[in-house]
């Protein structure tokens, strides 16, 4: 079948531009198959990171369709697919491709993007094992069940993919990124490391950690290794409210007082939110003064509500979310 590529080219500091290149293909060739022939027949000139060919170097991880994936393991048959509903287009369509650099990162030149702020951040979470027990001369021995608790990190690849589709980093360039915090969970939950506080601790620092992450699913979505790098931050999450020992922070009352305000009333009381985490229980001084221009200008307007009417079914939701809380404990 003849397929028509849209490659975005770029190179440093440079605007993008779209380059369309035909080829002929088959169903079964992947993306990376195509690529290498276009570089190969059709223009030299054109990057793209390449190693392995098979699913385990993450180097080709790239936009393809407006997705990351990696170019070897997506080809132009489940491509078209998802794209026209079919893979037989008939002789009067031909079947386009888009091609892009990976998001989150800047451009050096095509499809290849510095990945610096990547590795910048996966350091920052010390992804190794940490212990002051004594080393084993040989093994350091696991029980299969605590290998279990770990086995789905170790499958990651570090190809990106999760970090360019990450909403949370793209708005906040100090959020660590999914790969790096699905990494950590793996320290929090191997046996093996003896600073599992300090690390909560750390993870648990402002909007750089866990509490950065928007759970927008995307991270879930692409991962070509089934990691769910947002399943390993909700466990990290679990760990620090469970922790007693953890500083208590906005973004642990956060989550705390809205559970609690929709046991008492179903709706959130926004009044009562604000104070709450922001204020920390009127505690935090500083907090409330940053909150009460927000507050006079709805008390100006009209949009501050004096009283608050609970939701129907509150009864219900309470006894859903106790019952959910039981299960946990």
């Amino acid at each position: 079948m003849q397929v028509i590529f849209k490659i975005v080219r770029q190179a440093s500091n440079a605007a993008p531009q779209v380059q369309s290149y035909e080829l002929e293909v088959e169903a079964g060739n992947t993306i990376l198959d195509c690529l290498n022939q276009i570089k190969w027949e059709q223009d030299g000139t054109l990057a793209f990171r390449k190693n392995c060919r098979n699913t385990i170097c993450g180097s080709c991880a790239m936009r393809i369709n407006g997705r990351s994936a990696l170019a070897c393991k997506e080809n132009i048959g489940s491509e078209i697919k998802q794209l026209y509903g079919t893979t037989n287009q008939g002789n009067d369509v031909i079947p386009e491709i888009t091609i892009a650099p990976m998001g989150n990162m800047p451009v050096i030149k095509d499809l290849v993007v510095d990945m610096s702020s990547f590795w910048n951040h996966y350091e920052a979470v010390k992804p190794y094992v940490s212990t002051e027990e004594k080393i084993p001369e040989r093994e350091y021995l696991q029980t299969p069940q605590m290998r279990s608790l770990i086995e789905a990190n170790g499958n990651c690849i570090m190809c990106g993919a999760c970090y360019s589709d990450c909403n949370a980093r793209e708005v906040n360039p100090q959020f660590v990124g999914p790969h790096a915090l699905a990494k950590a969970y793996r320290m929090v939950a191997d046996n093996r490391d003896t600073e599992t506080k300090s690390r909560l601790a750390d993870y648990n620092e402002g909007t750089q950690g866990v509490w950065g992450c928007t759970r927008c699913f995307n991270c879930n979505t692409v991962c070509p290794m089934e990691v769910a790098p947002l399943d390993q931050i909700t466990k990290i999450k679990q760990e620090i409210l469970a922790d007693k020992e953890v500083e208590n922070s906005r973004q642990i009352r956060h989550r705390q007082v809205l559970v609690e305000l929709v046991k008492q009333g179903g709706w959130i009381d926004e009044r009562a939110f604000g104070l709450q985490v922001v204020g920390n229980y009127l505690r935090d001084v500083k907090g409330l003064l940053s909150i009460a221009p927000l507050g006079l200008r709805m008390l100006a307007r009209g949009k501050f509500p004096l009283s608050f009417e609970p939701s129907e079914g509150t009864e219900e939701v309470k006894g859903l979310i106790e019952a959910v809380q039981a299960l946990k404990e």
